[in-house]
This record gives structure tokens, C-alpha cells and sequence, in this order.
């Protein structure tokens, strides 16, 4: 009589691998979703910046800052489309800035609302969740 060896995955290591690749899901999708809101924001910090440098050129040639994207010759939405801008405050000495989440990226409550706001030739960055209270680390 020959004896026959089993070779293979018992259901118990089956089980125990599933487990483990469950619990290693459940950790990385939420911080995989956090990296994205973060990168995702990096689209409304450059349009800002070219907001910032598009006013400072509208600036060299009129009295005062302008409230009007066309104007400056930009969009209003960000270029990938996460982020919606507003110019509010404009004066001869500063403007404000503010670029709203849209899309996917309201999915990053911690920072809906980037603001930048330019006083007297000073830049202030801040930014509010999405309860409109001021948060930190988004810049």
C-alpha cells in the first residue's frame, strides 16, 4: 500500500491570509484616500499662485486689484476642476483669494475652503473645514 502526501493550503491558513490582507484594506484605503485630498490640493495652491501672479502684473497697470477672472485672462475653476475661485475685496492695496472644494475633493472635510488674502503687499494663507472653522496643516 502506497501512502499518498496532501500537499496545499489547509482552510484555516486560507482563512488566517484573508484575515490579515482585511486588516492591512482597512488600514490602507482611509490613508490612501487622506494622500489624495493632499495632492488634490496642490491643484488649488498652484492656481492660486498663478491668481497671485496674474493680479501683480493687473496691478502694475491699473489703480487698483481686479474681482474678474476674464480680466485677468484665467478660469474660475482650477485647471484639473477640483477647486472653484472667488476675488472678493479688491482695493489699490490687496484682494482675497478663495478657492472652494468641488467634486471628489469634498471629500477632504478638513480643508474645503483655502484662502489667501494679500494686505499691503503681505500674503496670508488660512483655511477652514468643512463646519467654516479655521483648520491647519492644509497649505
Amino acid at each position: 500500500m502506497t501512502t499518498r502526501r496532501h500537499s496545499g493550503f489547509t482552510l484555516i491558513e486560507l482563512m488566517i491570509v484573508v484575515a490579515i490582507i482585511g486588516i492591512l484594506a482597512a488600514i490602507a484605503l482611509p490613508l490612501f484616500g487622506q494622500y489624495m485630498n493632499k495632492a488634490r490640493r496642490s491643484d488649488a495652491t498652484a492656481s492660486i499662485s498663478g491668481i497671485q501672479q496674474a493680479q501683480e502684473r493687473w496691478r502694475a497697470n491699473n489703480v487698483s486689484y481686479t474681482s474678474t477672472f476674464t480680466d485677468l485672462g484665467l478660469s474660475s475653476t482650477s485647471n484639473e476642476g477640483f477647486y472653484t475661485f472667488a476675488i472678493t475685496g479688491t482695493s489699490g492695496t490687496g484682494y482675497t483669494v478663495t478657492a472652494t472644494a468641488q467634486g471628489k475633493q469634498l471629500a477632504d472635510t478638513n480643508c474645503k475652503t483655502l484662502i489667501l488674502t494679500v494686505s499691503g503687499g503681505n500674503a496670508t494663507k488660512t483655511s477652514k473645514n468643512s463646519s467654516n472653522a479655521t483648520s491647519t496643516g492644509c497649505w
